[in-house]
């Protein structure tokens, strides 16, 4: 039985799967926790030694317990996140800086300032934000905390590990694929290029940046790992994570659409070969370029910051629970939350705000307020935002959502997936496929290779597990998400007005 090697590399973690040929599953996992810095407010960062390193070690755990050699090697990965690097030495310039970081705010407020939204709206199909990679970069430069010369190198995360897979400083490749590449602020996705007009508003320079090739194609076989059963196997997919669960779901067609729970909460709906006019609310990006197994194709996608990390900040910030898994249970021993409501805007709003000022608000606090109404609230509130990208994507998209798959750590919680029912008033499943991430790069790679022969085959993986229905009335829903704007309104601007 074939199988194929998924490298999943995460905001909070990093994992190796082997996924086999028959089901298409992930049969053995292996994972390490991924360490995140915060030495000023609002910045985040990494190590790209230890996202490393743990990748190795998680490779080895496999190795260990006597897996096959692969047929091939799928990538996937946290995007926007900003690795620089010496290509003669291997190091790290500086540690990584995250995509939730926002220390690049006042440069983004500069170049809205200057007029520079509309043409990097029309190019890249994003908006001016710290979350994206170029403010990042240029904040770098102009700091200068780091000194670009003729041996740096830029990357997203994907582009620092297939370098180091493929030899690093003996022959390592520097190269990135379309749906990571689009997250930059630096390419032009109708043309599927770096755009020469977007390096001079950002200051980025030509030779730092990596080739873009296909996301199905090869990248170049292992060779810069300890283990002989995996050197030799060709990378034949790489995809940014939100990108790769989309795959996973099998949303092939144009209207399908995943959201995907995990530090953040990210809709996307795959809007087929024809870009879609851009929008205020909601990005435009690149789902994937199959190369000759099928071109590009467009999403409309919505950016949710706080989803996951919502509950993490129950647990690490509060106290309020002792592990994530007990938040659902808390929160069912309410009826309601009474009136509490949570705005997680801890880094700034994404879709379809677009705040990076925007500040975490609580309301509606009363003397019988209890741990269980914080658990529900801080539910409804990653529902609330989804119900806001579903509303500003039916806005932008006539036919709007029919169905919503569903993936991600926290959509084992039936209660956060029938709350996203009710507020959206759309159909939503969650398939029995719980890493939809990790097997879309996979089956991509498989794809490649002949694993499989063709889309139609891979939508044959796919078992459903429940589905849930809306179930609440136009007015109750209509009164809630009254509720929930107000407070989202009054958290709007907070750090700016400070």
């Amino acid at each position: 039985m074939a199988s194929i090697l998924s490298l999943d590399i995460g905001t909070t973690g990093v994992r190796a799967l082997v996924v086999d040929s028959v089901s298409g599953q992930a049969q053995r996992i292996a994972y390490r926790e991924l360490p995140n810095f915060f030495p000023e407010p609002g910045w985040v960062e990494q190590d790209p030694l230890e996202i490393w390193h743990l990748l190795i070690e998680c490779l080895g755990e496999l190795v260990e317990s006597g897996i096959e050699r692969p047929v091939a090697v799928g990538i996937t990965n946290q995007r926007e996140t900003v690795v620089l690097w010496n290509g003669k030495t291997g190091q790290p310039l500086v540690n990584a800086i995250v995509w939730q970081d926002r220390r690049s705010t006042s440069i983004c407020e500069d170049l809205i300032e200057k007029g520079h939204q509309e043409i990097i709206r029309q190019k890249t199909g994003l908006v001016i934000d710290p979350y994206f990679s170029a403010s990042k970069l240029t904040w770098l430069m102009r700091n200068n905390v780091v000194s670009i010369d003729k041996d740096t190198l830029f990357g997203t995360v994907d582009t620092w590990i297939i370098w180091n897979l493929t030899g690093g400083v003996e022959k390592g490749n520097h190269v990135s694929e379309p749906s990571n590449a689009s997250r930059t602020l630096l390419y032009d996705i109708s043309k599927r290029s770096w755009s020469g007009e977007l390096k001079a508003i950002f200051d980025v320079p030509q030779h730092i940046l990596p080739k873009v090739q296909p996301s199905a194609s090869n990248f170049g076989e292992i060779t810069g790992t300890p283990f002989g059963v995996l050197n030799s196997t060709p990378i034949t997919a790489v995809l940014g994570d939100q990108q790769s669960a989309l795959f996973g779901q099998a949303c092939f067609e144009s209207g399908s659409a995943k959201i995907t729970f995990g530090t953040g909460g990210f809709l996307l709906m795959n809007s087929g070969k024809t870009r879609p006019q851009p929008s205020e609310e909601l990005l435009t990006t690149i789902a994937w370029d199959l190369g000759e197994f099928g071109g590009v194709n467009y999403a409309l996608e919505g950016a949710i910051f706080s989803a996951g990390s919502t509950i993490q900040w129950l647990r690490d910030g509060l106290g309020i629970i002792g592990a994530a898994s007990e938040t659902e249970a808390l929160a069912r021993s309410v009826d309601s939350s009474g009136g509490l409501t949570i705005v997680p805007a801890f880094t700034g709003l994404g879709s379809p705000w677009w705040d990076p000022n925007a500040r975490g608000l609580i309301t509606g606090i009363t003397r019988g307020t209890t741990r269980a109404e914080f658990a529900r609230a801080a539910i409804e509130s990653i529902a609330y935002q989804s119900a806001d990208v579903v509303e500003a994507i039916k806005a932008n998209y006539k036919e709007g959502i029919k169905v919503l798959k569903a993936d991600g750590g926290a959509s084992v919680m039936d209660l956060l997936l029938q709350n996203l029912a009710d507020y959206t008033a759309v159909e939503v499943v969650r398939l029995k496929n719980s890493e939809a991430t990790a097997c879309g790069a996979a089956w991509l790679a498989g794809l490649h290779e002949g694993v499989w022969n063709s889309l139609d085959e891979i939508k044959l993986l796919l078992k459903d597990d429940k589905t849930f229905s809306p179930g609440l009335s136009e007015e109750l829903r209509a009164k809630g998400s009254s509720v929930w704007k107000d407070s989202v309104t009054r958290s709007l601007g907070w750090e700016q007005a400070r």
